[in-house]
């Protein structure tokens, strides 16, 4: 199998809501409210799966929009003051998904395929890679396009999943977006590979993106 090394670079942007995979002191701060109201979680500053179970409680009690995610309204009612803007860093999770997709850099293509050694499509690729992080997505392309946030290109961060429309109408193909207009796929010529979305098959192919956490 191939190793490369590819690095990702820092990103920091503004966002409406504290979400899983965030980390620092305002993390903490909720978890701590948390903890006071009862929730089984550590005040580690760490918004892992635990801590979106919580919230997710929380939320259901008091008749907020159940997404796990700490909006504005949610940071209202639990806090009882008016949210901070949230600067947010690539996280830790981005850098975990991507350096698991690496991993598996020149693991065969194979339209159909499950196995990250033996042979995989692009669909299975990203739904394994993703669930190693605890996020599971569904098994092909076109569903995994309906779920997570869309998001434009000019707000693409590493971890994002990229979609394109490629052998048939509507999302085809898809991969993992590493930062600086690269992503990593399963490629049906060259199997698990990165390529650049800059390049003309693939920004003529792109449909859109989604977060998934």
């Amino acid at each position: 199998m191939v190793m490369m090394i590819f690095a990702v670079n820092s990103v920091t942007f503004a966002s409406g809501a504290f979400r899983m995979g965030d980390q620092g002191s305002e993390v903490a701060e909720i978890q701590g409210y948390l903890i006071k109201l009862g929730y089984d979680v550590m005040a580690d500053g760490d918004y892992g799966p635990s801590t979106v179970d919580a919230v997710k409680s929380f939320q259901k009690t008091q008749g907020l929009n159940v997404n796990g995610t700490v909006d504005e309204k949610t940071y209202r009612v639990l806090v009882g003051r008016e949210m901070p803007e949230v600067n947010r860093g690539i996280t830790s999770m981005a850098r975990r998904l991507t350096s698991i997709a690496m991993q598996y850099i020149g693991t065969p293509y194979v339209f159909g395929g499950n196995s990250l050694y033996y042979g995989i499509d692009c669909s299975a690729y990203t739904q394994q890679i993703y669930a190693q992080i605890g996020i599971n997505l569904p098994r092909t392309a076109d569903v995994q396009y309906e779920v997570g946030t869309p998001i434009s290109r000019s707000e693409l961060l590493p971890g994002d999943e990229v979609f394109f429309t490629t052998y048939t109408y509507g999302a085809s193909h898809c991969g993992i977006y590493l930062g600086d207009g690269n992503f990593i796929h399963a490629s049906s010529s060259r199997g698990v590979t990165i390529s650049s979305l800059n390049d003309h098959y693939y920004s003529t192919h792109y449909i859109g993106a989604r977060r998934m956490f």
